[in-house]
């Protein structure tokens, strides 16, 4: 089961030239999946996309699935550098409401294309092949532990009550992005997602101090 790990461990770039050659043709397989899925691209694609030949692909990834596993944690990385950059020092109900227009701009820039690119290829991969479905779960859960470190600072800031499961609404409110993303994918519209987005902060609401009170804390 862990043997496309040591495949791709084995692979490991020993040159900054060689670095920069994985990366690049890792990027084209991330920049095309996104645009088409990862069943509808082909190497040969992937290869004319970055100037690359078969044996450079081989000489860094072990085959097509093990390239499929690098994107899915590629695409990772690259959302959430995203939302780590979008959620930054949020820590009350404005900025969180910034957040929801930034990930709606996203997506209206994008023409509601290409969904979530790890949940589209969690969607296309977790029924296929195991190893990609834990590496987009791993990237899922390290998004709902970002959003849960934003709900803790609403707490610390006095906005949430303490008593609040931060770690259910964190997964609550990425389950709501995740459906919302899904949505404006299939439609090409960005309705549905607002309205997700606007329930999932709704339900935080449900939890806030009312003004005016300081909410107690148990030391």
């Amino acid at each position: 089961m862990n043997q496309p790990e040591t495949a791709t461990a084995e692979r490991a770039p020993s040159t900054s030239r060689g670095a920069a050659t994985r990366q690049r043709i890792l990027d084209a397989a991330c920049d095309l999946i996104f645009q088409r899925g990862a069943m509808a691209v082909t190497l040969d694609e992937i290869l004319a996309a970055t100037g690359t030949s078969k044996s450079q692909l081989y000489h860094y990834f072990a085959d097509r699935s093990d390239l499929i596993r690098a994107v899915v944690a590629r695409q990772g990385e690259r959302v959430l550098d995203q939302q780590r950059l979008a959620l930054g020092d949020l820590d009350g109900w404005e900025a969180l409401g910034g957040w929801r227009d930034f990930v709606v701009d996203i997506v209206e820039a994008l023409g509601c294309h290409g969904g979530c690119p790890v949940g589209s290829l969690a969607d296309e991969m977790a029924e296929v092949d195991e190893q990609a479905r834990i590496e987009a779960a791993s990237v899922f859960g390290q998004w709902q532990a970002l959003l849960a470190d934003t709900l803790r600072a609403m707490v610390a800031a006095g906005h949430i009550q303490p008593q609040a499961d931060t770690d259910r609404l964190a997964l609550a409110t990425l389950a709501s992005l995740q459906g919302g993303l899904l949505l404006a994918k299939t439609t090409r519209t960005t309705v549905p997602l607002e309205a997700a987005l606007d329930a999932a902060i709704a339900h935080l609401r449900a939890f806030s101090v009312e003004p005016g009170r300081r909410p107690r804390t148990n030391r």
